[in-house]
């Protein structure tokens, strides 16, 4: 595809971009960069795990954003009483009239099992304190986050499209949770920060929600459009430079790497697998058709590192005793590598 072919196609993404981010903001209050991170997530096929205190609005904008782009919405609450069905749905019993003459005598019912679909058959699913579930319950939405479809009784399903999983996270509140195994935590794109509002967000949020209700939102996209978005997506060019760059980056996260900067080599066990590059040249093909260019820059790169590897580290004793925090040392492999 020739750059004036193109053109338009970035001009598209960049229209229906602006229309959706600005409905949220009519909603929300601040979390502008999280909402970026969002539709990063649902404009590249993947998932993301929001971590952030209650009450700052993290179930608002996922609702939000569903009404935005009229998609299907579910929400399920993580408890540890929750079982895998709960979330995937379950074959149930259903009996139906055999007959085929009305007023036979010998009318039979007849026995089958009929899937009933669960929450997890919607575009938009949040999974509200994904770590109160037990680790059995958590693993059933990784078939779903990897392949796109749910398996009961050897029938599979397949789940709508788009589909992302937005999970939350407590950080204060442990007591009674079980941690996200690594491999879960790596099916996550991004792992995104919510933080709380500034004096005068928190002044426009009182004032917003305590007058009249709220304008509905207008629906600016739909299921269609989202996934077109997807597709122009992929299409971004990406520079051998530039890919080289993010390979570096990921392979600077592992300890053994002769790249590695003497803080990983202190404090990491295990550094970033592969879907960390992915997420990080995924998330900055959307950065770049919103900046309105075709290719992917290094600056693009350096804006999604932090969310794209940050879940993907993991500290051996010495980090953990020495409380490191993750982005720390991702800020100083790229300053170590700095274009």
């Amino acid at each position: 595809m020739t750059a004036n072919e193109f053109e338009p196609k970035i001009q598209f993404f960049q229209e229906t971009y602006r229309q959706i981010v600005r409905q949220l903001e009519g909603v929300i209050v601040g979390h502008g960069e999280v909402i970026e991170d969002l539709l990063a997530c649902l404009l590249t096929g993947g998932h993301a795990l929001l971590e952030g205190v209650p009450g700052i609005g993290k179930t608002l904008l996922v609702r939000t954003l569903a009404d935005v782009l009229d998609l299907s919405f579910s929400r399920v609450q993580f408890t540890p009483d929750l079982m895998p069905t709960d979330i995937t749905g379950t074959n149930i019993l259903t009996a139906g009239d055999d007959s085929q003459t009305p007023g036979d005598k010998k009318n039979t019912l007849v026995k089958n099992f009929r899937f009933q679909e669960g929450p997890i058959f919607a575009n938009l699913v949040l999974a509200d304190e994904i770590n109160r579930a037990t680790p059995k319950t958590q693993s059933a939405v990784l078939e779903a986050m990897q392949e796109g479809t749910v398996s009961v009784a050897r029938n599979t399903h397949q789940l709508p499209k788009p589909f992302a999983v937005l999970a939350t996270q407590n950080p204060i509140e442990l007591e009674g949770t079980y941690p996200l195994p690594e491999a879960q935590l790596d099916r996550f794109m991004l792992k995104i920060f919510v933080n709380m509002p500034t004096p005068q967000e928190l002044t426009d949020i009182l004032t917003r929600t305590t007058g009249s209700p709220s304008p509905a939102v207008a629906k600016v996209a739909n299921a269609e459009r989202i996934e077109e978005m997807k597709s122009l997506a992929r299409e971004v060019k990406v520079a051998s430079n530039v890919t080289e760059y993010i390979a570096q980056l990921v392979s600077a996260t592992h300890p053994t790497s002769p790249d590695a900067p003497d803080m990983v080599r202190q404090f990491v066990r295990f550094g970033a697998s592969p879907r960390g590059g992915q997420a990080i040249m995924l998330a900055s093909k959307v950065s770049a058709l919103c900046a309105g260019r075709a290719n992917v820059a290094f600056e693009d790169v350096t804006r999604w590192a932090l969310p794209a590897l940050r879940h993907r580290l993991i500290l051996n004793f010495e980090g953990q005793a020495e409380q490191i925090n993750p982005d720390q040392i991702i800020k100083k492999i790229l300053q170590a590598r700095t274009k």
